[in-house]
C-alpha cells in the first residue's frame, strides 16, 4: 500500500528538522491544477514549526514552458532570504528518496494573501498606505539580487514577449479587435532591451503577497521568474486587473505610482515611467490571453470547471482596460 502523505512527511522531515519525531494537521491548500500545496505543523521537541510544502506530485511531467521550475524557485527563494527580501524560509529541497515529487517545503509566515480582504478589512487600515511603497522597496531589493549567484533563467525581452503573446493569441483562432490594437502598439512602441537586465520576479502581485498588520511580510510564487527589464515587475503590479475594483488605486488598490516609485529609488534605483507604462500595457493584454487560455481549456476540455469559466469570461475586462490605456478619453494618460 502506498504510504500517506503524512508518512511521507514524517520520514521527511528528519532532513530538514533533526530532532523532529513526525508532523501533524496536513491539509491540502487550494492550487493550480499543476502543482500542490500543503500546510502541515512539524513536531519538535522545542516547539512545532509551521510549515508548507510546494511541490508537482510524482508522476507529473515537465513544467509549463514560461515557469523556471520548482528547483530555480527553491534556488531563488534561498537567495531572496539571504538578502533580507521578505521571502519565506526554504528549509528543505525534495530528493528522490524523499518520494514526495520535485519541490521542497519552507517555514510558514502567517498572514494574508486574499485581496479583498487586504483591501477593505479593518486590521490592515494602517498598513495600506504604507504598502505601495514597501512594494517599490522590496522590488528593488529584488532587482538587485546579484546575477552570478541566480540559477539558470529565461532571458526575456520586450521583443520576444510580444511574439510568444502573438503566437498564443493566434492559436485561438477567435479574432479580438482590442487585442490586434494592443499587439500594434506594443510593437510600434518596443523600447527595445533594458539597459540593465536583472532579476524579474514575473508575477508581484496581489495574491502573491502575504500581508499582515504591519504591511508585507513575504513575497511568494517566484515560478515565472526570469530575467530581463526590471520595468516589467512595476508595470505588472499596476495592472487593473489586480487593483480587485479600487481602479484609482494604480498599485494593487492600495497605493499610487508615485509611492511605488518612490520607495524604488530610495531603495538606490531608477525608475523609468516610460517602460513602466509599456509593460503595464503588456501585462494587461497577458492577462486577457491568458483568461482566453482558460476560456478555452473550459470550452474544449480537459478542465470544464466552473471556476475555468470565471476567469475566462474577464478577457472582456481587459478589453477595456487595454482601452483606457491606450485611447483614454480626452487624451490623458488613464489610472
Amino acid at each position: 500500500m502506498a504510504a500517506t502523505i503524512e508518512e511521507l512527511l514524517t520520514r521527511c522531515v528528519a532532513a530538514c528538522c533533526p530532532g523532529a519525531s513526525g508532523v501533524t494537521g496536513p491539509r491540502r491548500l487550494s492550487g493550480g491544477a499543476s502543482q500542490e500545496t500543503w500546510s502541515f505543523d512539524i513536531v519538535h521537541p522545542d516547539g512545532n514549526v509551521g510549515a508548507i510544502l510546494r511541490r508537482a506530485p510524482p508522476g507529473y511531467g515537465a513544467a509549463p514552458t514560461r515557469a523556471a521550475g520548482l528547483n530555480a524557485e527553491a534556488a531563488l527563494m534561498q537567495l531572496a532570504h539571504g538578502a533580507g527580501v521578505p521571502s519565506p524560509e526554504v528549509l528543505h529541497v525534495l530528493r528522490p528518496q524523499d518520494e514526495l515529487g520535485t519541490g521542497f517545503m519552507m517555514r510558514r509566515v502567517e498572514g494574508e494573501t486574499i485581496p479583498r480582504k487586504i483591501l477593505r478589512d479593518g486590521q490592515f487600515a494602517d498598513a495600506r498606505p504604507k504598502l505601495a511603497r514597501q512594494c517599490g522597496d522590496i522590488l528593488a531589493r529584488i532587482h538587485g539580487l546579484p546575477q552570478p549567484e541566480l540559477p539558470e533563467l529565461r532571458r526575456m525581452s520586450p521583443e520576444t514577449e510580444i511574439a510568444q503573446l502573438d503566437q498564443e493569441y493566434r492559436g485561438f483562432d477567435r479574432p479580438r479587435p482590442v487585442f490586434e490594437l494592443a499587439l500594434r502598439w506594443l510593437r510600434d512602441h518596443d523600447p527595445g532591451p533594458s539597459a540593465e537586465m536583472t532579476l524579474v520576479h514575473g508575477d508581484f502581485r496581489h495574491g502573491n503577497l502575504i500581508i499582515g498588520p504591519d504591511g508585507v511580510r513575504a513575497v511568494l510564487d517566484w515560478e515565472l521568474a526570469h530575467t530581463g527589464d526590471p520595468m516589467e515587475d512595476l508595470g505588472w503590479i499596476c495592472v487593473n486587473s489586480w487593483r480587485f475594483g479600487e481602479i484609482d488605486q494604480p498599485v494593487g488598490g492600495f497605493g499610487s505610482r508615485e509611492d511605488l516609485f518612490a520607495g524604488y529609488e530610495a531603495a538606490g534605483r531608477r525608475v523609468e515611467p516610460a517602460r513602466v507604462h509599456f509593460w503595464e500595457v503588456m501585462g494587461t493584454l497577458r492577462w486577457g490571453i491568458m483568461c482566453c487560455g482558460m476560456m478555452q481549456r473550459f470550452r474544449l476540455g480537459p478542465d470544464h470547471s466552473l471556476e475555468r469559466a470565471m476567469i475566462g469570461r474577464r478577457s472582456s475586462e481587459t478589453e477595456i482596460d487595454l482601452l483606457r490605456l491606450l485611447a483614454p478619453r480626452g487624451g490623458a494618460h488613464a489610472g
